[in-house]
């Protein structure tokens, strides 16, 4: 017989403007140690119509970290630990289409990853892996997040590809004009390397992100300004909280990834038994602990 999948847990990532949940039944924020270093902030942990859920302010409550040192792998590693099983990601971000305008929220299948200061992996030295990435995140859980937005009557696009940048500062023009170029559809500076480590975490992943502005490129819009940018996030946070409320029902109790998420790693791994550092695979024992049994 096949053992039975976890039930599920839906982790919650919340980005620039979403700092909490609202609703949880028996709510209380605990903190989870792990081997790479400490997680962005605690994380609230409760049940949310009867379906587990925990929640992790990707910057810290009172936007402390900035989209460079937020620690991605104790993030992951945290919300893998306490059990969760699909990872839905708030993020905020500037449009590089026309029709995609501030207050809108898309749904992000692609990435192109210009980040270039973070640590991106699991794995390394003594231990190496290998994970997809082909298709980066989840259809599954994507497309329980785009019904969810249609649900809460947010206007929502679908299977938009995010370029991630560094940061912190904005780009310059030329850099959003090379951008449209490549057929990027909105720019944050958060989506990566988030959703490679779910990946390498077996995690289902999906990416909802929240347009506050249209970036640099657009004639009839000024360079990006904060104060602006915090008026929409204001506004989409609650937007964002009642789209949540709609995915417990959307989701199986048991899920079984039909494309594989929660088994990413069953050939990934090159490192023979014998030569694999011990070391490594302690701090591997959450988010590789399946494969290495």
């Amino acid at each position: 017989m096949h053992p039975k999948p976890p039930a599920v847990m839906i982790g919650v990532i919340g980005g620039s403007g979403v700092y909490q949940i609202d609703g949880l039944e028996g709510a209380s924020w605990v903190k989870v140690k792990t081997p790479w270093g400490k997680p962005s902030d605690e994380i609230l942990v409760g049940r949310l119509n009867g379906v587990a859920m925990a929640f992790l302010p990707r910057h810290g409550r009172g936007h402390v970290q900035t989209p460079s040192s937020i620690n991605y792998r104790a993030n992951i590693d945290a919300l893998k630990r306490l059990g969760c099983t699909d990872i839905v990601a708030v993020s905020a971000v500037g449009s590089l289409r026309a029709d995609y305008a501030p207050g809108d929220f898309v749904v992000v299948d692609q990435y192109i990853d210009r980040t270039f200061t973070r640590e991106k992996s699991f794995f390394g030295p003594g231990c190496v892996g290998h994970v997809s990435l082909a298709h980066p995140t989840c259809p599954r859980l994507g497309a329980a997040c785009f019904q969810a937005a249609q649900q809460a009557g947010v206007k929502v696009h679908n299977a938009a590809t995010y370029l991630a940048m560094e940061g912190p500062q904005f780009s310059t023009l030329a850099e959003s004009r090379l951008y449209r170029s490549w057929g990027a559809d909105v720019i944050g500076m958060t989506g990566m390397p988030e959703a490679k480590l779910a990946r390498e975490a077996e995690l289902c992943y999906a990416s909802l992100a929240m347009i506050t502005d249209y970036d640099c490129w657009h004639a009839d819009h000024g360079a990006v300004d904060v104060a602006a940018v915090i008026q929409t996030l204001t506004a989409n946070a609650q937007a964002a909280r009642n789209l949540v409320h709609q995915l417990p029902a959307l989701l199986p109790a048991h899920p079984t990834c039909p494309h594989g998420c929660d088994h990413a790693l069953t050939h990934a791994l090159m490192t023979a038994p014998d030569k694999r550092d011990p070391d490594l695979l302690a701090k591997l024992d959450a988010v590789a602990g399946r494969v290495l049994k």
